[in-house]
């Protein structure tokens, strides 16, 4: 067995994370300020200044790869071994948001424990943990994707548990994500076609009673509850109402970032020249963090950015190809789908093609939870990648000293 890490993989990692600590020294300078004079006149710090955002990405980048350092030794066959441990702690972490959390206007999303500076996202933690879980649900029960009690009930029984913890956040943005990906996951494991349609048809029924229950005028204040930016999101999506944008309802932050691109076009505004970012687009670090990146550098950065994940991708995809373990392959596939998706998911959000959701840019956007999450899948495919067949990987890879497009662009 190889006896070192994917560096290809890792130092691609890396260059986005820099890339992003770049990026954030740029975007976050208003609203670091922003912070930072409420903290002054709450009287916590002497002044404001425009960093804040910036010192706390570097913290968490410290401690991110620290962490991928420590995980990266463990191998990874002790995460099959404690699947079920992992996925029970992460059920564990969304009963405990609904006891210790620090809400964000309505939402309950984050643990905030007084000793700790950072809050932490429960819903992060899940994406991986149910990876994990699946991967060795497959290995070890795959003679039974074909059953009803053996297999079916179990997994409906466990989606419905993760369906109504992530709701009495609410989250039901993550609920749109975590249930098709599983299915997916069933799916090409080989699982019965019959009931993976029903459970698809239970979901989609659920998804449509949702819009169409939690109506809320916001004008008159009828039916007023806690999910009603769903419905809302929605019919602003589909209408487009100038009256939203106006007024700076859920479709203005859309409009302000296809501005954002539109602006920077083909080469860019340049670093640091962005307009969008002074709260035209709030809280743009986050979610946003890809418009202002077009507005300021171009197109022509953003077609790097989508190629390094594209890299990453290829990357991963070989360690799954080449690992002989089952458990492996199921996880190394899947935790790379899963992020290319996400970034897919919210690029088209930044493009006005799906509606406005809350899911992070993979190691782009401004995130403690996220980025942690993100770090513990890649210790895992690090781990994985130690292991895999050396004689098929490096005849695969084997080196000429004849020019190649493959070698020029790096894969």
């Amino acid at each position: 067995m190889t006896k070192s890490v994917d560096y290809k993989l890792f130092f691609t990692v890396l260059a986005l994370v820099v890339f992003w600590m770049i990026m954030i020294s740029s975007v976050s300078v208003y609203g670091s300020f922003r912070v930072t004079s409420s903290m002054a006149s709450a009287g916590l710090i002497e002044s404001a200044y425009n960093h804040f955002y910036v010192i706390r990405n570097i913290t968490h980048v410290i401690i991110s790869f620290a962490l991928i350092g420590v995980l990266v030794k463990i191998p990874y066959k002790y995460y099959e071994i404690y699947s079920k441990q992992i996925f029970g702690f992460s059920l564990f972490l969304l009963v405990l948001v609904l006891i210790i959390w620090q809400s964000y206007k309505w939402a309950t999303w984050w643990i905030s424990i007084p000793w700790v500076p950072f809050t932490i996202q429960p819903t992060e933690f899940l994406k991986f943990s149910v990876i994990i879980y699946l991967a060795a649900f497959f290995k070890q029960y795959k003679k039974y994707l074909h059953t009803f009690y053996e297999w079916f009930v179990p997994f409906a029984l466990v989606l419905w548990v993760i369906l109504i913890l992530v709701w009495a956040q609410p989250d039901f943005w993550t609920i749109l994500v975590v249930v098709p990906v599983t299915f997916m996951m069933f799916f090409i494991a080989g699982a019965n076609v019959r009931y993976l349609l029903l459970l698809l048809v239970l979901w989609i029924s659920f998804a449509v009673w949702i819009y169409l229950a939690w109506d809320y005028d916001p004008v008159t204040g009828k039916n007023e509850n806690t999910l009603w930016y769903i419905t809302q999101r929605m019919d602003n999506f589909l209408a487009d109402n100038q009256d939203a944008i106006n007024n700076k309802t859920i479709n203005y932050q859309t409009e302000q970032a296809l501005i954002a691109i539109w602006s920077g076009w083909f080469a860019g505004l340049w670093f640091g020249q962005s307009i969008q970012k002074f709260w035209y687009l709030p809280e743009v670090q986050w979610d946003f963090i890809f418009s202002v990146i077009v507005e300021e550098l171009g197109f022509v950065w953003a077609l790097v950015l989508l190629w390094l994940y594209l890299y990453i991708w290829y990357r991963w995809l070989l360690i799954s190809r080449y690992s002989k373990d089952p458990f492996a392959q199921y996880a190394a596939f899947w935790i790379t789908t899963w992020i290319l998706l996400q970034a897919c998911i919210n690029i088209w959000v930044n493009l006005n093609i799906v509606p406005l959701t809350w899911i992070t840019l993979p190691f782009i956007s401004y995130g403690w939870s996220s980025l942690l999450s993100l770090s513990l899948w890649l210790a895992v495919l690090l781990s994985i990648s130690r292991d895999i067949d050396p004689d098929e990987y490096n005849k695969k890879h084997k080196r000429t000293k004849q020019f190649s497009l493959r070698k020029f662009l790096w894969v």
